[in-house]
């Protein structure tokens, strides 16, 4: 037996249940459908296997979709849903599943983070960012920066660096990084045309 006549077989119970729960006999489901009472009786008991046919006119008189009638599993959901990582006042989301190579988050700074000192740190690797909302105050060495919205940097990890709310306000930008310490190529398009890009 396969899936489909695992589905099949779940059907007729459906059918039954669900004319029940609308209150319905037999007779009175034919006159809506316009299937015989032989029909749908045999349907129900599992005697007669449902048609396509048969099956959509069912949904339409209860009113339910045909997935739904026959128990079928909805399509699996696309959507990239991995797990945030909390460090501090700072909470990254994973923009990406591969392990190694580049990988994206989006981050958020909680608000009032513009009281905490400054303690930067190292690690191997390249980083970018760009900045969506809020004011990020990022020290960089011997830099210390505030970065507006729409604004981006890129530095190297081994230099010591820490990022923290410039004021009150929360703050949440892109980041991408890369272990390795690739740097990120951006191209730019040229808006004159009798330049190449670059």
């Amino acid at each position: 037996m396969n899936d489909s006549d695992d589905l099949l077989e779940t059907v007729g119970p459906r059918l039954r249940a669900l004319r029940q729960e609308h209150d319905l006999t037999l007779t009175e489901l034919s006159g809506s459908t316009g299937i015989s009472v032989s029909t749908l009786s045999r349907l129900e008991s599992g005697q007669r296997k449902p048609t396509l046919e048969l099956l959509l006119q069912l949904a339409r008189v209860h009113q339910v979709q045909l997935d739904e009638l026959v128990g079928a599993t909805p399509a699996e959901d696309p959507r990239v849903r991995l797990e945030p990582i909390r460090h501090g006042p700072m909470t990254m989301v994973p923009l990406t599943r591969r392990a190694g190579g580049l990988q994206a988050y989006k981050a958020t700074i909680a608000a009032g983070s513009s009281r905490r000192t400054p303690d930067p740190q190292t690690h191997e690797g390249y980083e970018w960012l760009y900045i969506l909302n809020g004011r990020l105050r990022m020290v960089l060495g011997e830099h210390d920066i505030v970065l507006e919205p729409g604004e981006a940097a890129e530095f190297d990890t081994r230099v010591p660096h820490w990022f923290g709310g410039a004021d009150k306000r929360p703050v949440e930008f892109l980041t991408i990084f890369s272990r390795e310490g690739e740097r990120i190529h951006v191209r730019a398009r040229s808006t004159d045309p009798g330049k190449p890009s670059s």
